[in-house]
C-alpha cells in the first residue's frame, strides 16, 4: 500500500503567531517596580504593601489593589527618575502609565 503525500494546507502549521498583546501584564509589572524599589532601597511601606496586593492579586485575580499601588509608586519613581535619569528606565515609567490609561 502506498502512503499519500500530504497535501500542502496538511503541511502547513495549524499554529499561527500570535500578535504581541498590546496590553501590559499588571502582574509583571507589579514584579517590575517592586524589584527597582528595592533596588534603590527606598519606600519599604509601600514595598510591602505591593508584596501583598500581587500575593492577593494571585489569589483572586482582581487587579485594583496593584493598579493602586502603581497609582502610588509612578510618581516616586518618576522623582527618582529626575534627579538620576540612569536609575528608573523610561520604559517602566511608560509601561505604567500604559497599565493606568489601560485601566480606566
Amino acid at each position: 500500500m502506498a502512503k499519500e503525500k500530504p497535501t500542502s494546507s496538511q503541511t502547513k502549521s495549524t499554529s499561527k503567531a500570535t500578535p504581541k498583546s498590546t496590553a501590559v501584564n499588571i502582574d509583571q509589572l507589579s514584579e517590575q517596580v517592586l524589584k527597582k524599589l528595592q533596588a534603590l532601597k527606598i519606600e519599604q511601606g509601600l514595598q510591602a504593601d505591593i508584596q501583598w496586593c500581587i500575593g492577593s492579586y494571585r489569589f483572586d485575580k482582581n487587579p485594583v489593589g496593584l493598579y493602586q499601588m502603581l497609582e502610588r509608586a509612578h510618581p516616586v519613581l518618576r522623582a527618582v527618575r529626575e534627579k538620576n535619569p540612569r536609575s528608573v528606565a523610561a520604559k517602566l515609567l511608560a509601561d505604567i502609565e500604559k497599565a493606568l490609561k489601560q485601566r480606566s
